[in-house]
């Protein structure tokens, strides 16, 4: 059997870069190469092959005395409505029993104003304010997921770091007088940045699960903007499918959604 190489430094950090340069991360340009070389712990030389690499994929501009700013614009950070809709009585129901099957730390609660992108997934006017909760949720094992949800506001005043500490968000909402109608979830991977990889305990570059999901109450109005992290090796994400249609038109079609933890 062939044995497969590890990815050099420089590759990893340019893969963990392009894949913030795409969610919108750096706004108002990049970090320094100091800033880098102290973020991934590597020297300049494999900072700046990474950062080569970005702009000759069009991704940055490296100009002396402006810094490096990006010039491919956020695309990924709309949710797309083609994405899975996921049923009420599987995925939810679901996501509420494991939350209050694991713990919960709440790294950070507090109310920004929102950006263009989350402003569009929510419905909401460009700087009106959210509620932006980071937690980590942990079995016994250990972390396995790390969770940033977006929140109207308007909806989110009844509960903050204490509440969202003790109950899922789902709970707390219906509390607040939010009826739960559906979701639309896109799944896909992405590489731990440093931040994320030291939360869950895993390296700098660890291929993790990546979840969107954009949560409507009853009247169809967007209540929450999930992004989810998870380890694949504790997390485990199952789905039932069932074939419909005519005998020359047979697709597969979701009959059940969960997750399933380890």
């Amino acid at each position: 059997m062939a044995q497969v190489l590890p990815l050099p430094k420089y590759h990893r950090i340019y893969l963990v870069l392009r894949e913030q340069l795409g969610e919108g991360r750096f706004v108002d340009g990049l970090p320094g190469e100091l800033a880098l070389m102290a973020q991934f712990g590597v020297a300049r030389v494999t900072i700046r092959r990474a950062l080569e690499q970005l702009a000759a994929e069009g991704l940055i501009s490296r100009e002396p005395g402006r810094g490096t700013r990006p010039l491919d614009p956020a695309s990924s950070n709309t949710p797309a409505t083609s994405g899975r809709r996921a049923q009420l009585t599987g995925l939810l129901e679901n996501l509420v029993s494991m939350g209050l099957k694991t713990s919960v730390k709440v790294l950070e609660v507090r109310g920004i104003s929102a950006s263009e992108s989350v402003a569009s997934a929510l419905q909401v006017a460009i700087g009106s304010e959210v509620q932006k909760a980071v937690r980590v949720r942990s079995t016994r094992e250990g972390a396995f997921s790390h969770i940033t949800t977006y929140v109207p506001q308007s909806l989110a005043s009844s509960f903050g770091r204490r509440e969202l500490s003790r109950k899922p968000i789902l709970l707390l909402l219906e509390e607040s007088g939010v009826k739960v109608g559906r979701a639309y979830q896109t799944i896909s991977a992405r590489l731990a940045d440093a931040a994320v990889a030291q939360h869950l305990d895993v390296s700098v570059g660890t291929a993790l699960l990546a979840v969107r999901r954009l949560i409507h109450d009853e009247n169809d109005r967007p209540v929450q903007w999930l992004h989810g992290l998870y380890r694949p090796d504790r997390y485990e994400y199952q789905m039932e499918l069932s074939r419909v249609g005519s005998i020359d038109a047979k697709v597969w079609v979701s009959k059940d959604l969960s997750a399933r933890f380890t």
